[in-house]
């Protein structure tokens, strides 16, 4: 399974940036969107699929650190 999370560009090379995941910088291709140094995007396989402005980036980060801080044993 495969999925999509935000992240904040903070280098552009072409049609490559690197993208902060919190702290771990992926290179996500940016052909499909047209953004800039700093913008928040949401990354699938690779993909900067969408810009998102950063206080939904940043509910979408706490929403997934509560889902990871719950304990898998209990997920059935």
């Amino acid at each position: 399974m495969c999925l999509a999370l935000p992240g904040r560009i903070v280098s552009i090379n072409d049609d490559t940036a690197d993208v902060d995941f919190g702290g771990v910088i992926k290179k996500a291709n940016i052909t499909m969107v047209e953004t800039k140094i700093g913008d928040w995007v949401v990354v699938h396989a690779g993909f900067a699929i969408e810009i998102m402005d950063e206080e939904e980036a940043h509910r979408t980060i706490d929403l997934w650190n509560e889902v990871l801080a719950h304990d898998e044993t209990d997920i059935r």
